[in-house]
C-alpha cells in the first residue's frame, strides 16, 4: 500500500525492513505498557511477541500479514501489524495484532489512518472481518476499535491458581 498522508507532518505507510530497529523500540514500548493493565501479566505470557526482532522481521516479509509504520516528521513514532488467518471453512479472518503509537504522539490521527491502512488491508485481501484484543478496563483501547465497528464477540475469562510460581499474574 502507498503512503497515506494524515497531515504535512504525520503520515502512514507499509513498513520496510530498514524501520525494524524503530518498529522493535515501538513493540518493547507497548509490551511495557500493556504489562501493567489489568490481563497485562498473562497477555504478556501468551499473546506479547517474544522476540520482536524475530517476529517482526518474519511479519514484514511474509505475504500474509502486513506491517504498518506511523511517521511524525519522517520519524516512526507508531506501528500496526495484521494478519490473515485462513479459517476452517476457508473464509479468511484479518486479525490486527499490534497497532501502538507513542504517548507523546498520541490524539493526532496517527492511530486511526494506522487502522484505516490495516483494515483496507484486509478488505483487499478478501476478509470478511476484523478481529482484535483489547484488555479488560482499557476503556480507551476499547472506544478506539468500536469506532472502527469492531465490537465484543467473545469474552475470555480467567482464574488466577496459587499454583504455579508466578504471583503477578492476572
Amino acid at each position: 500500500m502507498s503512503a497515506e498522508q494524515v497531515s504535512p507532518d504525520e503520515s502512514v505507510r507499509s513498513a520496510i525492513e530498514a524501520d525494524l530497529a524503530e518498529l522493535v523500540r515501538l513493540a518493547e514500548a507497548a509490551v511495557g505498557e500493556k504489562r501493567e493493565q489489568k490481563g497485562g501479566p498473562v497477555w504478556v505470557r501468551r499473546e506479547a511477541r517474544r522476540d520482536p526482532a524475530v517476529s517482526l522481521s518474519a511479519a514484514l516479509a511474509a505475504d500474509d500479514h502486513e506491517v504498518v509504520a506511523g511517521l511524525l516528521d519522517d520519524a516512526v513514532v507508531g506501528y500496526g501489524v495484521a494478519h490473515d488467518e485462513v479459517l476452517a471453512d476457508g473464509g479468511r479472518l484479518g486479525v490486527v495484532d499490534d497497532l501502538y503509537v507513542e504517548p507523546g504522539a498520541r490524539e493526532v490521527g496517527l492511530g486511526e489512518e494506522l487502522m484505516n491502512h490495516l483494515v483496507a488491508w484486509c478488505e483487499q485481501r478478501g476478509c470478511f472481518g476484523v478481529d482484535s484484543l483489547a484488555l479488560p478496563g482499557d476503556r480507551s483501547t476499547k472506544n478506539f476499535f468500536e469506532s472502527f465497528g469492531l465490537v465484543a464477540r467473545a469474552i475470555v475469562v480467567h482464574r488466577r491458581l496459587q499454583a504455579g510460581d508466578d504471583s503477578t499474574a492476572s
